[in-house]
Order: structure tokens, then C-alpha cells, then sequence
């Protein structure tokens, strides 16, 4: 079994920053790609960012480009999601995943394991 545990969110005003922690634990993830998914109220869970564990190849989606890094340890098994120049729109429910491939993919369908989600909340 995969346990994915998610750490760091919280209440932080438009233009600040939240690091985002994903602790793996029951596998050994050497094979698997990690991704940070988001859902706000009434919306469906949308893809963030992704990473694979060995070549550390990273995606973004266009709305967090250049404003939100994700990165690994591998030793520790955790993945981050470091989020800076915060917006209202950022608000959701962000939820760490993990993906049997070897392969970085933006749907939810592909990922095998999820964390139980850890709130983000950026006040105007």
C-alpha cells in the first residue's frame, strides 16, 4: 500500500508564498512520477505540476508557469510545491498524486495514489 501525506498549506495574502510538502511512504518510489493537482469549490481537479523522480523532467500548467516550482528529495521520499506570487485564484484544495509510469501526465486518471489534500487559501 502508498500512503501520500500532504503539509504546508494554509491562509497567506495575494503576492505571498506557501511551500507545499508530499511525504511518501510503503513503496519505493524510484520509478514514480509525482504531481500536484488542485480543486476549488464546484470546480473540477485540475493538473499543476508534475516531476519524475529519476531525471527530475518537470511540467506546468500555463496558469502556475513561472510562479510555482515543484522538486524532489529522494532520499526523503518527499515531493514540494513551492508557490509564490500567490493569487486569489490559487485557492483549492491541493492534492499530492503519485504515477505508476515513468512518464509526467496531466490527467487524474493516471495516477494510481493520491494524498488526502491540503488547503490553500490566498485572501485579496
Amino acid at each position: 500500500q502508498v500512503q501520500l501525506v500532504e503539509s504546508g498549506g494554509g491562509l497567506v495574502q495575494a503576492g505571498g508564498s506557501l511551500r507545499l510538502s508530499c511525504a511518501a511512504s510503503g513503496r519505493t518510489f524510484s520509478r514514480y512520477a509525482m504531481g500536484w493537482f488542485r480543486q476549488a469549490p464546484g470546480k473540477e481537479r485540475e493538473f499543476v505540476a508534475a516531476i519524475t523522480w529519476t531525471f527530475g523532467s518537470s511540467y506546468y500548467a500555463d496558469s502556475v508557469k513561472g510562479r510555482f516550482t515543484i522538486s524532489r528529495d529522494n532520499a526523503k521520499n518527499t515531493v514540494y510545491l513551492q508557490m509564490n506570487s500567490l493569487k486569489p485564484e490559487d485557492t483549492a484544495v491541493y492534492y499530492c498524486a503519485a504515477d505508476s509510469s515513468h512518464y509526467i501526465n496531466t490527467a487524474k486518471n493516471d495516477y494510481d495514489y493520491w494524498g488526502q489534500g491540503t488547503q490553500v487559501t490566498v485572501s485579496s
